[in-house]
């Protein structure tokens, strides 16, 4: 049955990572199934981002400098899910357009 396990597949066994947080003044640590190296890179982003709502607001207070940075992470995630959705819109229509052309090249009978 295809449904049954078997038990000479392969499996992928994902392991946890621990990752230790220190930023805005608090310090706690998360454990998560994913890549230690991953995790380094998303923390490494986010301190990134942090220092720039930092710079760009003059807000000192850290919960309004996470608060803010979050919102302004799910602002520019919105941005890129709009721009995916306008730039595969486009796409579409240039691909009808393409077949309209095929399509009455195909009708053209030769000389």
């Amino acid at each position: 049955m295809a449904d049954e396990y078997d038990a000479g597949q392969a499996e992928t066994v994902i392991s946890n990572s621990v990752l230790k947080l220190d930023i805005l003044g608090t310090s706690f640590t998360i454990t998560a199934e994913e890549d230690k190296s991953y995790l380094d890179k998303v923390l490494s982003q986010y301190k990134a981002a942090v220092e720039n709502t930092r710079n760009i607001s003059g807000i000192s207070n850290p919960l309004n400098v996470a608060v803010l940075t979050g919102f302004l992470l799910c602002d520019e995630i919105n941005k890129m899910k709009q721009s995916g959705e306008e730039a595969q819109g486009r796409t579409l229509r240039l691909i009808a357009s393409l077949d309209e052309v095929i399509k009455a090249q195909g009708d053209e009978k030769p000389l």
